[in-house]
């Protein structure tokens, strides 16, 4: 069974990039959402083996996506890889207060993030 990813951002341009971007490997099961709430329904219904989520989404963000799923027990080591268009020092300490495992930037090397996903899926 190939690995899940949970896809979450608002762009859905964004999605079907960092989806084709992963298919291309052949070797992950690839889900998307538009939202946070709709992360957290499927992680919930899917239990994926990472997430990538953006940042900069209506609601609920990335940072509090990512710390709501660190406040769930059985989430608690899900990698999370956050993928956003903010670069700033402040943005990468908060991502990594929030719990964040990788934070890469748009426009982003669709190799560097296959690289950060399967370093990540090899320690978990």
């Amino acid at each position: 069974m190939l690995p899940r990813v949970l896809v979450v951002d608002d762009d859905p341009l964004i999605l079907k990039v960092v989806a084709t971007v992963l298919d291309m490997r052949d070797a992950y099961d690839v889900t998307t959402v538009t939202s946070a709430s709709d992360a957290l329904a499927a992680v919930d219904d899917e239990r994926p083996a990472l997430v990538v989520t953006d940042v900069m989404m209506p609601g609920m963000d990335g940072f509090e996506l990512t710390r709501e799923l660190r406040r769930r027990p059985a989430m608690g080591g899900l990698p999370i890889v956050l993928l956003t268009a903010r670069d700033s020092p402040a943005d990468r300490a908060e991502a990594e207060d929030a719990g964040g495992d990788a934070y890469l930037t748009k426009p982003f090397s669709p190799l560097e993030l296959l690289d950060v996903i399967e370093r990540l899926l090899e320690k978990s």
